[in-house]
């Protein structure tokens, strides 16, 4: 395979042929795509959020609405600083899905904890490189309902990623 091929080309046996296949994470974080991509994950978020019910899900409408009053761009910072590490974590799933939204979106949907986990692991990663020994701790025990809750985000979340991949 020569050398010089942009990021993500397939070499070609034809003369002067490269295919380019984007990665999910330069799909979703194109200039014209990625605001869109951002305002849908609030929505899937905000969506998620209001479905949860009982004590736990109390809790989880309780802490999402302090966060938004202390610090009202929290999560949105949050979602376009993660969203490309989130990306990169789908990444394999994506090219087992064959590089296809539709596709992509049934292959999260049928494997909602495979997502869950590479999700979670990008977040594990934040937490425990992060300095604040308040947010270490907080995260540790929440972290153990986690992957519930981001369990059942997943088919949302797929149907929105699969619109964009």
């Amino acid at each position: 395979m020569p050398d010089g091929l942009p990021a993500g080309a397939k070499w070609s046996k034809t003369p002067s042929l490269a295919i380019t296949m984007s990665t999910l994470v330069e799909k979703i974080t194109a200039p014209d795509v990625h605001p869109k991509v951002i305002e849908d994950c609030l929505q899937v978020i905000e969506t998620e959020v209001a479905s949860k019910k009982g004590l736990s899900g109390a809790a989880v409408k309780a802490g999402y609405k302090v966060i938004k009053a202390i610090k009202p761009g929290m999560i949105k910072e949050a979602v376009t600083k993660l969203l490309p590490e989130f990306a990169e974590a789908l990444e394999p799933m994506y090219d087992k899905a064959g590089r296809d939204g539709d596709a992509f979106s049934k292959y999260l949907i049928g494997h909602q904890d495979e997502a869950a986990d590479a999700l979670l692991g990008v977040t594990d990663r934040k937490a425990h490189n992060a300095k604040n020994q308040t947010l270490k701790k907080t995260y540790d025990r929440l972290r153990g309902g986690a992957k519930t809750h981001v369990s059942a985000a997943v088919p949302n979340l797929a149907r929105t990623l699969g619109r964009y991949a």
